[in-house]
């Protein structure tokens, strides 16, 4: 399975689009969002390390540099996204009153906030210990340009913890739809090829895995809606530009109907969580390899008779 090819291809300005519009009221899929953040968070429990600068790609309203920074008080804090919307709607800087009747939660800075691209980060090589994203890969066509970024302005022994969707996201929506090429729910890329992906990218000892979340609806509109307001609905290359038939949505409804299981709709969210290191390069961007060498002690002199 390709992850470049033309079943997996999306509209990376229409996605931007819609994320910037759905940043301006209630995102009804965000509770899912923090629930993997807080089982993404779980895991740092058993990492050991100490970041001096973290980089949220993806960052959103910048919920996770919330946490991060409570986790990590002394960090300095930069979250990116490529909705410009979520970076307006995320207010850092509060009133003077509300500063002051605001509970102390955390000594860490405010992070900084930025507009860009995760294929092209605008950072200096080795300037973060810690890249966290969530939910942030799976927008886009081939995530490889983006892990590429990611290993350049990681530091060495540096940590990427990320979290992305699996195929099988909302599968009972493409069944519904015969959509077998992605062209009226995205198709998403196998936890193999993430993994494929992220040694291309430079990284060392990657762990990955992945578990189902299931959400439940009322009816099938209560799901569409969702996914529209939250900026999920469908990007891909390969999307109807017109309207879809009344037949096609009428057959869909029924095969989603047949699912129903106590008077509600499960819809399966496939949820991939990984991560992986830098470690120091074996040769230089040319090609030559790295020799360490290392100073030879003098020999012990040895006892006179």
């Amino acid at each position: 399975m390709s992850a470049s090819g033309s079943d997996y291809a999306l509209d990376h300005e229409l996605a931007r689009r819609r994320f910037d519009r759905s940043a301006a009221h209630a995102r009804p899929l965000a509770v899912l969002e923090l629930e993997i953040a807080r089982r993404m968070s779980e895991r740092l429990d058993y990492i050991r390390i100490a970041p001096a600068r973290i980089l949220d790609i993806g960052c959103g309203g910048g919920g996770d540099l919330d946490a991060l920074g409570k986790r990590y008080p002394q960090a300095r804090r930069v979250g990116i996204d490529f909705a410009r919307g979520f970076l307006k709607s995320s207010d850092r800087q509060p009133g003077f009153l509300a500063r002051l009747l605001a509970p102390k939660t955390s000594n860490a800075p405010a992070p900084l906030l930025t507009c860009a691209d995760a294929r092209a980060l605008p950072f200096a090589h080795a300037r973060f210990e810690l890249i966290w994203s969530n939910l942030m890969l799976n927008w886009l066509t081939d995530p490889l340009p983006a892990l590429r970024e990611m290993h350049r302005t990681l530091a060495i022994d540096g940590l990427l913890m990320f979290s992305t969707l699996g195929p099988d996201t909302l599968k009972e929506l493409r069944f519904a739809l015969d959509d077998r090429v992605g062209a009226h729910v995205h198709r998403f890329i196998d936890m193999h090829d993430i993994g494929d992906a992220l040694v291309k990218a430079g990284f060392s000892d990657p762990v990955m895995d992945m578990e189902i979340i299931t959400l439940t609806y009322a009816d099938v509109d209560a799901l569409l809606t969702d996914l529209r307001r939250s900026g999920w609905s469908n990007a891909s290359t390969l999307r109807p530009r017109g309207l879809s038939g009344k037949s096609r949505w009428d057959a869909a409804r029924t095969a989603l109907q047949a699912r129903f299981k106590d008077g509600r709709l499960p819809i399966t969210f496939e949820i991939i969580q990984g991560h992986a290191w830098k470690a120091a390069p074996a040769k230089l961007e040319d090609g030559r390899a790295i020799m360490h060498f290392q100073p030879q002690r003098p020999p012990r002199p040895r006892n006179s008779p």
